[in-house]
Parts: structure tokens; C-alpha cells; sequence
């Protein structure tokens, strides 16, 4: 995997702007420093204090993450555009935490804003997308014919869990077995991917990519095509 990145961003909440720096892994780690406070995360709705207790105000917390507030942050993102090669554009991701929605409810919703800059014309994913995996496939929808987001969501090699996923992170890649995932073509069986599920090299994080990267095929793996195709 290449080295690890850093994201210009924002903290906003009820006491204000913080401009900060998200740095990350690639896999699951992120890690940022707010008002003087270490946190760290393995997504961007589960960035917890350092090293223990969470600290009194100016934050607010549920189950030891922060909430009820604003990141925003930047993302390089390689777009391959046919007949020019790969180029970088650059997307700009807004996610918005609830505060508690009352005793024993949880959180209010959180809110994903994704919005890719490419050749000065902007791609951004609709409302009522709560992950990255929805949201990617919603601007890669948009792009122009010829035009390609080269990043671990795009690639053969990557699938999620039929159980599910969250907001980020939930990736699995199977670089290290391409020829049995290559055979991949549902959920259960010889060919499932529960059968090769325990043989995944790493989770990563959906904007990331590394040099094994390849462009998915149509209807590939458990997950198939990216883009899927939308729900008419």
C-alpha cells in the first residue's frame, strides 16, 4: 500500500470553526487534532479521544464519539480519463453528526455530502446517502462518458460483506487471492464470497488505492458492477 495521507479540513460545532488535518491510513485509522484534543477513529463517525476519557466541553460525545458537529475534509482522487491517462481531481466530503435523539434512541441521522471537482464542473452525490459506497457510485453515475474514479471502491478486487457495512472503512481486499476471487458470483456455495470471505488481505478505506488497482468488470464479485446499476 503507498503511504499515508493527510486531508486539509474543518471541525465545525456550536462554539465554532477549527481548521484541521485528518490523517489517514488507507485502512482504519484516522486520527486529528481538535482544540488541542488526539482523536482517532477507524471512521469518520467513530472519532474517540486518545488515550482514555473523553474530554469535558467544548465537545460533544455519544458512546465515546464525537457528535453533533460538522467535518469536512479534501481527498485527492485519481480519475482515469480515456485516450489522456490518469489525472487527480479532488473530492470534498461534509459529514454532518446528530446530537442524542433522547434516552435509549441513539443519534439523529448523520448526513454524507460528497462532491468531486473534476475539470472545473462539479459531481455531487444526492440527498439521503449515508455511506461512501452509496455516494461513489452515485458520482461515478454522473461522470462523463470515458471517465473513471480509479480508488479501492472501483476496483476488481474489492467486495463488502453481505451482512453489511457502515459510512467508510468497511472495504475488504482480495488482492492477495485474485484467482478465487476472480470465480466470486454471489453469496453462498463454492464460488460465494463467504467462501473466500476469511482470505481477505485488508480492509481499506473507499478513496484509497494502491498499485495492484484494477478497473471492475460488470457484474464482479458479491457486490458486482461499479457503478451498480440504480434502482429504477
Amino acid at each position: 500500500m503507498s503511504a499515508g495521507q493527510f486531508w486539509p479540513g474543518r471541525y465545525t460545532d456550536r462554539h465554532g470553526t477549527e481548521v484541521v488535518v485528518f490523517e489517514s491510513d488507507g485502512r482504519e485509522s484516522i486520527r486529528t487534532t481538535i482544540r488541542g484534543v488526539r482523536f482517532e477513529g477507524d471512521s469518520m463517525d467513530d472519532l474517540g479521544a486518545l488515550g482514555g476519557e473523553p474530554p469535558e466541553a467544548p465537545f460533544a460525545f455519544f458512546d465515546g464519539a464525537l457528535c453533533s458537529c460538522l467535518l469536512e475534509w479534501e481527498v485527492p482522487m485519481p480519475v482515469a480519463v480515456e485516450g489522456q491517462g490518469v489525472r487527480t481531481a479532488v473530492l470534498d466530503c461534509a459529514l454532518r453528526l446528530g446530537g442524542p435523539a433522547g434516552p435509549g434512541r441513539g443519534l439523529d441521522a448523520e448526513t454524507l455530502t460528497t462532491t468531486l471537482r473534476f475539470d472545473g464542473r462539479t459531481y455531487q452525490n444526492k440527498d439521503g446517502q449515508g455511506d461512501f459506497e452509496s455516494a461513489l457510485h452515485d458520482v461515478q453515475r454522473q461522470l462523463p462518458s470515458g471517465v473513471r474514479l480509479q480508488a479501492c471502491i472501483a476496483c476488481a478486487w474489492s467486495d463488502y460483506n453481505p451482512a453489511g457495512n457502515g459510512l467508510m472503512a468497511g472495504l475488504a481486499c482480495f488482492r492477495d487471492v485474485k484467482d478465487r476471487y476472480r470465480q466470486v458470483d454471489g453469496k453462498h456455495g463454492p464460488t460465494g464470497i463467504f467462501a473466500i470471505w476469511d482470505e481477505y488481505t485488508e480492509f481499506v478505506q473507499e478513496t484509497w488505492l494502491c498499485g495492484e488497482f484494477e478497473h471492475r468488470a460488470a457484474d464482479a464479485g458479491y457486490r458486482g458492477s461499479f457503478p451498480s446499476r440504480p434502482w429504477s
